[in-house]
């Protein structure tokens, strides 16, 4: 199993070796081509997924075109976690960006944690707590940040997402329109 992946669920869940075995044995690699969909909005999430190369992007359709919402990369997880959780449609499609290596669990044996890990609530809600934190950090940037101090503070961030993904979906990510990006690192650049 991969050190890195071992490591972040270590520190995310701060389990104990043996509840770490069990949580490590649970999940499967998965690989996903450039273009294809982890999920499509409307259709349930089965799935949580811990992303060890490559990237993804998750976004809606409006009657405007697409918001995108967030991008993820490797170290990070992926999931719709209303629908994986309440078993709802997803309001968002998760699409891959690039050739991308997966470790997921299913639902199912995400939901015998419960059974197999005596402290698994207190676990969980850590877990959640930290997706919470990362919600309210993104709401605290779009208060509180002009445009150009948001795109310094997701550059410094996210470095390596600029080579690789479509500067559209990072402006999207950011609240802003691509000229607007496109204005600001003309300007950083000058």
């Amino acid at each position: 199993m991969n050190t890195f992946f071992q490591d972040q669920i270590a520190k995310l869940f701060d389990v104990s070796p043996n509840n770490l075995t069990a949580i490590l044995s649970s999940f499967v690699e998965e690989d996903l081509l450039k273009g294809t969909y982890f999920l499509e909005h409307g259709k349930r999430c089965d799935r949580l997924s811990f992303i060890q190369s490559g990237i993804v992007r998750v976004f809606k359709e409006n009657a405007s075109g697409e918001v995108t919402q967030w991008i993820g990369q490797e170290g990070y997880f992926v999931t719709d976690l209303s629908s994986f959780l309440f078993d709802e449609p997803a309001r968002w499609s998760i699409q891959v960006l690039e050739d991308t290596k997966l470790l997921s669990i299913s639902k199912q044996d995400y939901l015998l944690f419960e059974q197999q890990i005596l402290d698994w609530n207190r676990l969980e809600k850590r877990f959640i707590a930290k997706c919470f934190l990362q919600l309210e950090d993104s709401i605290y940037n779009f208060i509180a940040y002009t445009a150009e101090e948001r795109y310094h503070l997701y550059f410094e961030q996210h470095k390596a997402l600029f080579n690789r993904v479509p500067l559209q979906y990072i402006a999207s990510v950011l609240g802003m329109s691509p000229e607007t990006l496109s204005r600001i690192r003309a300007k950083i650049n000058s």
